[in-house]
């Protein structure tokens, strides 16, 4: 009998419940953040961009913020950043603990957003936003 992690416990999935796992939020994070990374890789390598967006449930138009006019899709942005080192608080202090990192660890990253306009507003859409959305409607 298949096992679920319901709130931190191990209990088995019955007939009347849907059958799904609960991932620990550290978990998910790790693998939204693959999701985002092959549906990057998967649009960048695409040959027709726009069916890549259709076929993925991309919508290509989204409510305005005052819903009198929709927002258009009208550019994918892709960013790429190196984290280059780390900071975070000090204790009993307002200056950051800062630790560069060696070479080896330097990591590339990249980032989508999808940028919907309309004559009154810009709105970006973020990757890890749209599958964790797509994600929660899943009925799987």
């Amino acid at each position: 009998m298949p096992h679920d992690i319901v709130d931190g416990h191990i209990g088995h999935n019955h007939a009347r419940d849907h059958l799904h796992s609960h991932l620990p939020p550290e978990d998910a994070a790790e693998e939204l953040q693959v999701l985002a990374t092959q549906f990057i890789d998967g649009f960048v390598q695409a040959a027709d961009k726009t069916a890549y967006l259709r076929l993925a449930g991309v919508p290509f138009e989204r409510p305005g913020t005052s819903g009198a006019t929709a927002l258009k899709l009208v550019d994918v942005s892709l960013a790429t950043e190196w984290q280059v080192g780390s900071a975070s608080p000090s204790f009993g202090s307002r200056e950051l603990s800062y630790l560069p990192f060696p070479g080896a660890m330097v990591k590339e990253r990249a980032n989508m957003a999808l940028v919907y306009v309309s004559s009154d507003e810009k709105s970006l859409l973020d990757i890890r936003e749209f599958l964790s959305s797509r994600k929660t409607n899943d009925t799987l």
